[in-house]
């Protein structure tokens, strides 16, 4: 990032200093809770042979209403916790830790790291009416990341920036239809479309597992914009030109962690992510140092 950092609480020990990435390690991704599975997907397509790790955060989560030291301390101890598992990179699969902290973790992590941030070029350049609506967390809505995306790509177009409080929990207990789901995405998508929307950015990982239910309230006229594909992409040629890639012939694993209840997290990655993987407890910050799997 150019200029001048901003204080962070993402602090990481000296000792990952020397940690290096090696292609037979595996790839960590972390979100606030599920919504980054959406993420993880893209990823499995695009490398098939990668072993992915996945941290839910869902103890903590949303973190879309909590404060920005809260979050850069969550995000230090995730990373922190993939360094100990041998992690070759890391994604950050949440708008908003994009948007508060992702700047101290490239600076202070020993391995690529990768981010998801709001589509907002792409439906930039998409929009026919020159109407955008962003549905995002007030955390990513009112970062300064989003705000220079709008200045930097948000000429000639209006970008309407909507807050969606309880939809992240909606996801987390895999209620992706029920009636209070549906109100809530009324409420924030038909005041868009009322003022010209034709393009609606996700983003928050969550969101995706709603398209559906956001397809049918927004019409067939209207383009949803997922940057999960892209962040795969983006992944992979991190790997590549790091020269890290697996260079295994197996299929990739997956390995899950949440730092919330277990068997409710078994059942939720269950009906996101279509199986019913075996999940750990994530250690505590302090427990890091000597968690090996």
């Amino acid at each position: 990032m150019a200029g001048k950092m901003e204080p962070t609480n993402i602090l990481l020990p000296r000792r990952w200093e020397k940690h290096r990435a090696t292609a037979d390690g595996p790839v960590g991704v972390f979100d606030s809770g599920m919504g980054g599975l959406s993420v993880l997907r893209e990823i499995r397509k695009a490398l098939p042979g990668e072993d992915l790790l996945y941290v839910a955060d869902s103890g903590y989560a949303p973190y879309g209403d909590r404060p920005r030291d809260f979050i850069e301390k969550r995000a230090s101890a995730i990373a922190g916790f993939f360094l100990v598992q041998g992690v070759k990179a890391i994604v950050a699969a949440c708008n908003t830790v994009t948007g508060v902290a992702v700047d101290g973790l490239r600076a202070r992590c020993p391995v690529p790291v990768v981010a998801i941030e709001p589509a907002i070029k792409p439906a930039a350049g998409m929009t026919r009416s020159g109407v955008i609506g962003v549905l995002a967390t007030r955390q990513t809505i009112a970062s300064d990341r989003v705000s220079r995306l709008i200045a930097r790509h948000g000429n000639g177009v209006r970008i309407l920036l909507q807050a969606c409080p309880g939809l992240v929990e909606q996801v987390e207990r895999a209620e992706l239809a029920g009636r209070k789901t549906v109100s809530l995405l009324e409420n924030y998508v038909t005041p868009l479309l009322g003022k010209g929307a034709d393009t609606l950015v996700l983003g928050c990982t969550h969101y995706p597992f709603l398209s559906p239910m956001i397809k049918a309230i927004a019409g067939p006229t209207v383009t949803l914009i997922d940057p999960a594909a892209a962040v795969a992409k983006e992944l992979r040629r991190r790997l590549n030109a790091d020269n890290i890639a697996s260079r295994g012939r197996r299929p990739g694993t997956e390995r899950f962690w949440t730092s919330g209840p277990i068997n409710h997290a078994r059942w939720v990655i269950g009906e996101l992510w279509g199986s019913c993987p075996d999940i750990r407890s994530l250690p505590s910050s302090d427990d890091n140092e000597h968690h090996t799997g």
